[in-house]
């Protein structure tokens, strides 16, 4: 593998798609592709840079849009979650009141029972 010098242009055969690497000095130069011969262009520095940049800008916006759709998906489950527990809270404090209820009825009826013959 070629290491590359910060005045080196790396670029992209627009034929073969090869991974090109050349000196600064050759942007706007046409060349033949070492992998598959065709003539192709060597882009200006600047060019390569917006492209670079314009990749970067196209992955942070494909994590944002990655990023809120988990948000997203987070944020239903928790919905669906709070829901949930709000219905056993409900749940809860009707068999709550009606162990209050069965407990007074027992004790009321236990109270007034006759003893019972023997």
């Amino acid at each position: 593998m070629e290491s590359t010098s910060e005045t080196d242009i790396l670029f992209f055969c627009a034929h073969c798609s090869a991974s090109l690497v050349v000196d600064s000095a050759a942007a706007g130069v046409t060349l033949d592709c070492q992998k598959c011969g065709k003539p192709t262009t060597v882009p200006s520095s600047s060019v390569v840079a917006a492209g670079e940049e314009a990749a970067k800008i196209s992955d942070l916006q494909r994590q944002l849009k990655e990023n809120e759709s988990q948000r997203t998906e987070i944020t239903g489950y928790i919905n669906q979650h709070s829901i949930q527990l709000h219905r056993w809270q409900l749940r809860l404090q009707t068999l709550n009141e009606r162990q209050k209820k069965l407990q007074t009825e027992l004790a009321e009826t236990s109270g007034r029972q006759p003893a019972s013959p023997l």
